[in-house]
């Protein structure tokens, strides 16, 4: 029997420690602390310029003399709720922060990402009508509209009036504006130009599907074109965030 009882204790000890390595797994979490479904990574929400209090236990642990500053993000090795029903992220070894001041960093930036991308599809929405509505007006040389394009002035016009984005006046700066995109990466709203890639005569703007709106000639006026080898741009710039 004492054998036996040994041999039990032997065993339970060697699953505790792995290689001299004690295994998390083998701790089971208390009713009042039990382990959440951990976020891969947190990022700290609290007060610009300030940070959150790092403590050396989630439950009546005390006050390491560290913070996590605002807006840092961190992974998570561990997430666990107190006697309180409070939830507390482990951030690194005995070093436990506060839930409340702190939002999952995955979510957060998906919100952004998609908020920041719904944004600029509306803007760029806004852009392409606004050209397309110029389809047929004049050209002419130094003006910027209502009545009248010429290739700059028409980029000017349609990004101030839809999208109360202000570009510059002539090809010559309007390049020096935005990003540089490459012309297998064209979204609508872009800028095309045309000539040297620093100091272009000619933009338009990229409306999608291959085409383009640009205040072409005197002869031709505010135009719909498409895109195509005997007259393609030398660069492309993406004004729109």
């Amino acid at each position: 029997m004492k054998l036996k009882n040994s041999f039990v204790k032997a065993t339970a000890a060697a699953a505790l420690t792995i290689g001299g390595l004690a295994t998390v797994n083998a701790v089971k979490p208390s009713a009042t602390s039990h382990v959440q479904a951990a976020t891969t990574q947190i990022k700290v929400k609290y007060v610009q310029g300030y940070g959150v209090n790092i403590w050396n236990n989630y439950e009546g642990g005390r006050f390491t003399g560290k913070r996590a500053q605002h807006g840092t993000t961190w992974n998570v090795l561990d997430t666990k709720t107190d006697s309180k029903g409070n939830t507390w992220y482990e951030i690194g070894e005995n070093q436990w922060i506060d839930g409340k001041y702190a939002v999952d960093a995955s979510s957060t930036a998906a919100t952004k990402t998609k908020k920041k991308s719904t944004q600029a599809s509306a803007t760029a929405s806004s852009i392409i009508s606004l050209a397309k509505a110029q389809v047929g007006k004049p050209y002419s040389w130094g003006s910027a509209g209502p009545s009248a394009f010429d290739c700059s002035g028409l980029v000017q016009y349609v990004y101030k009036n839809a999208a109360g984005i202000d570009v510059t006046r002539t090809t010559y700066t309007q390049i020096k504006q935005g990003t540089s995109v490459s012309m297998s990466n064209l979204q609508p709203g872009d800028l095309l130009f045309w000539g040297s890639a620093t100091s272009p005569y000619h933009v338009g703007i990229y409306l999608g599907n291959n085409q383009y709106v640009h205040a072409a000639t005197p002869k031709q006026g505010v135009i719909v074109q498409s895109l195509s080898s005997y007259f393609y741009p030398s660069a492309a710039k993406r004004v729109l965030n």
